[in-house]
């Protein structure tokens, strides 16, 4: 029992990491997926934002990974940081999603809106921020949480370049151990936990969201 215990210890710890590239890698995300979505739908460096969404979506996330952990620094001639090689490719890929996301809100929105801020002559800065995103990200929210739930999950490849996340800890226990079962169960009583709580949080979200528009 006080294996057991200190096991779960041991694995809990690298949810700090888990929540760091979480959080870090979807607030990149939706910093440049927003930027993206509002260039393309005016038409600016359309072209080059499709292909970058195109790459991150049709290629898989541990080459992205292995490809900033492992070819760049080699390139550039840097020492590469696990933590920052992590943020930066969940950034990226999340960034490519959110922009898909942002795309499909903003191409629902009524064409009435844009035609009459522009008979108005509301500047194309309060447009956005007062008119279009607010109504945008209302409808996007559950894809958003979504978004969220399943950068969760990606995180766990940080296990693959040495990144001492829940995952990693799970295997450091097992081969430690001689023993799979237990430290994949806890790890996956983690990630299960950490998804429900997001899931959680973002229906309390929608319900005042929903209560405050009533």
């Amino acid at each position: 029992m006080e294996e057991l215990k200190q096991n779960v210890l041991y694995i809990g710890e690298g949810t700090l990491v888990t929540l760091i590239l979480l959080l870090g890698g979807l607030f990149i995300g939706t910093l440049l997926g927003t930027l993206m979505a509002l260039l393309r739908y005016q038409g600016i460096m359309k072209p080059i934002i499709n292909g970058f969404i195109s790459l991150m979506r049709g290629t898989p996330v541990i080459l992205q990974l292995s490809f900033i952990y492992f070819a760049v620094p080699a390139l550039i001639g840097i020492k590469a940081n696990i933590l920052v090689a992590g943020l930066l490719t969940f950034g990226l890929n999340s960034s490519a999603y959110i922009a898909e996301i942002l795309r499909s809100g903003i191409e629902h929105l009524p064409k009435g809106q844009f035609e009459a801020a522009k008979t108005l002559q509301i500047p194309g800065f309060y447009l956005w921020k007062d008119i279009v995103l607010p109504q945008v990200v209302k409808n996007i929210f559950p894809a958003f949480i979504n978004e969220m739930i399943a950068l969760l999950k990606e995180t766990a490849l940080i296990a693959t370049i040495g990144g001492m996340d829940v995952m990693r800890r799970a295997q450091s226990v097992a081969a430690e151990q001689f023993t799979y079962f237990v430290p994949l169960c806890i790890a996956g009583c983690f990630y299960y936990g950490m998804v429900l709580l997001i899931e959680f949080l973002g229906k309390k979200m929608e319900q005042r969201r929903l209560y405050a528009s009533n």
